[in-house]
């Protein structure tokens, strides 16, 4: 069930906000914009939430132009319920899946960001029928088993295989547990080295001076999608989050290209 309550703006649109509730009643948070479709849904990154940069300058542009467009918290992110240990790549899955079942209808463009990237590509795969476009930025897909456990070290697979948690050390803040629940859950989603049947117009931005997501990981997603109509575009100087002001400008322009 969904709980509903408006979000002032300026002007005659707005931004109304809700809980959807989950199984065990985790409550997941969203907020929507009501206009024409398509939809477009934003799907953040790993440990990231609805209220960054990228999410907001998405909300805005549908605010303006009367455009649809959902955003939300996966379980144990943001403002969402749940403990974020407890999911996995398949529960995050699941999440989007029930977002855009109960709060959407018609075609959808997805907006998905690191991880969020690998869940629109795997959301498209469950939704043909409805998805009719991707903009990825920095899509992080398979990235537990192929950029997390190359990393690890003799001491992190010991404390993985001691205590089922690994606290992987972040540039962004202070070490955050990763279990071997997810690590091997994780495996059952994987995408490369593909192909993967995709076949919808793809635009996918991503930074060559990525710590997090190396522009050939993005650029093997890209050959491995089946998509005819894809446009790989590479920031030479960009970072992982490529949240600059050039680079916001150069996803909404994706964005409106897909929605037409």
């Amino acid at each position: 069930m969904a709980s509903v309550r408006a979000r002032g703006y300026a002007g005659a649109m707005q931004e109304i906000t809700g809980h959807l509730e989950r199984e065990a009643g985790v409550p997941l948070a969203w907020r929507a914009v009501e206009g024409r479709g398509p939809t477009v849904v934003w799907l953040g990154g790993f440990r990231s939430d609805m209220t960054g940069t990228k999410a907001q300058a998405l909300a805005d542009q549908a605010l303006a132009s009367g455009r649809a467009f959902l955003r939300f918290d996966y379980s144990g992110h943001g403002e969402s319920g749940g403990v974020f240990t407890d999911g996995t790549i398949g529960s995050w899955r699941a999440d989007t899946l029930a977002m855009i079942d109960t709060l959407t209808t018609g075609a959808l463009i997805l907006v998905g960001s690191s991880m969020g990237g690998w869940l629109a590509c795997l959301c498209a795969l469950a939704r043909p029928d409805r998805v009719k476009g991707l903009v990825l930025v920095a899509p992080a897909a398979d990235f537990p088993q192929a950029l997390m456990v190359p990393e690890m070290s003799a001491q992190d697979r010991a404390a993985l295989a001691r205590d089922g948690v690994w606290m992987r050390p972040s540039e962004y803040g202070d070490p955050y547990p990763i279990t071997g629940r997810f690590l091997d859950e994780s495996a059952t989603w994987s995408l490369l080295p593909g192909p993967v049947g995709i076949d919808l117009p793809v635009r996918i931005l991503q930074g060559g001076a990525d710590p997090d997501v190396p522009w050939r990981h993005a650029l093997a997603l890209a050959e491995a999608l089946t998509a005819q109509h894809l446009v790989f575009s590479l920031v030479r100087d960009g970072d992982h989050r490529l949240s600059r002001p050039q680079d916001i400008e150069r996803l909404l322009a994706f964005v409106d290209e897909l929605c037409g």
